[in-house]
């Protein structure tokens, strides 16, 4: 009968252990997200509540002429305005969205399809989502948020 047995690291050699990586090196494309709707600042408040609840979206983009990302709308609060009177129907987006803040002290993080889901986490933790674009900005790919993370562990049995 064959018996194996285990042999334990000699005291003086030189172990050491790798971080581990709790999504397993997955990156942003491994989430499956659906590709993102996007409104421009020109376009009335109806054609994007109605396009959010087509597509059932709870943060839209709005992007400018030139589809750079300038805030976005929260379309629950934005139909709440809507119901309650604050809000006409032929309103512009860009009188309703809340913009994004650039400065030197916030910089645009990049999140891109390849942005490892650790990233990606991170900055979750201080945002309410993420615009997934493509490594050079020029379109947005998708919406990422906490949601996406927490559904892509329950799917792949991560005990996180």
């Amino acid at each position: 009968m064959a018996t194996a047995t285990l042999s334990q690291p000699a005291a003086d050699s030189h172990h050491f252990s790798l971080p581990t990586d709790k999504y397993r090196g997955a990156v942003v494309e491994d989430l499956q997200l659906s590709p993102a709707f996007t409104v421009h600042s020109s376009d009335t408040i109806f054609r994007a509540i109605e396009s959010a609840y087509e597509r059932d979206f709870s943060h839209i983009p709005v992007l400018d002429r030139h589809r750079k990302p300038l805030g976005y709308i929260d379309v629950a609060t934005l139909k709440t305005q809507w119901e309650a009177g604050k809000a006409d129907a032929g309103d512009k987006v860009n009188k309703y969205m809340t913009r994004f803040t650039r400065t030197s002290e916030q910089p645009y993080t990049v999140i891109t399809p390849l942005t490892p889901l650790n990233e990606l986490e991170t900055f979750l933790k201080h945002n309410i989502f993420a615009i997934v674009t493509d490594p050079s900005r020029k379109f947005v790919v998708a919406l990422a948020t906490p949601q996406d993370l927490q559904s892509f562990v329950t799917r792949h049995g991560f005990g996180l």
